[in-house]
């Protein structure tokens, strides 16, 4: 770009670079799904300690759904695809749902 103060100068200019926009998961709560197995989910699929694995099913188990995550949306679609396939290989209706933050 041009200098508008001298029209032989350039001037540099420096791109904007933002942040990808991020999503949630979350996970929903059902009567089927044993809390052993969201708690195995948390903790293979989320990277939760135990502890805090337990803590978040409770979470969910009593307010009907909870935010497990934020990530890219890539991500959180991936994530989301791996609890739901791991769910149902296991014969349970447990969903993840991905919405922006």
């Amino acid at each position: 770009m041009r200098s508008s103060s001298d029209p032989g100068l350039l001037e540099k200019t420096k791109p904007i670079i933002t942040e990808p926009p991020r999503y949630s998961c979350l996970l929903h709560n059902d009567h089927f799904t044993t809390r052993e197995f969201v708690v195995y989910v948390l903790m293979s699929v989320f990277q939760l300690k135990e502890p805090d694995a337990q803590k978040k099913m409770l979470e969910v188990h009593k307010q009907g759904k909870g935010r497990v995550g934020n990530y890219s949306y890539d991500i959180a679609r991936t994530k989301a695809n791996q609890t739901e396939k791991l769910a149902r290989d296991n014969d349970f209706p447990l969903r993840c749902t991905v919405e922006p933050v």
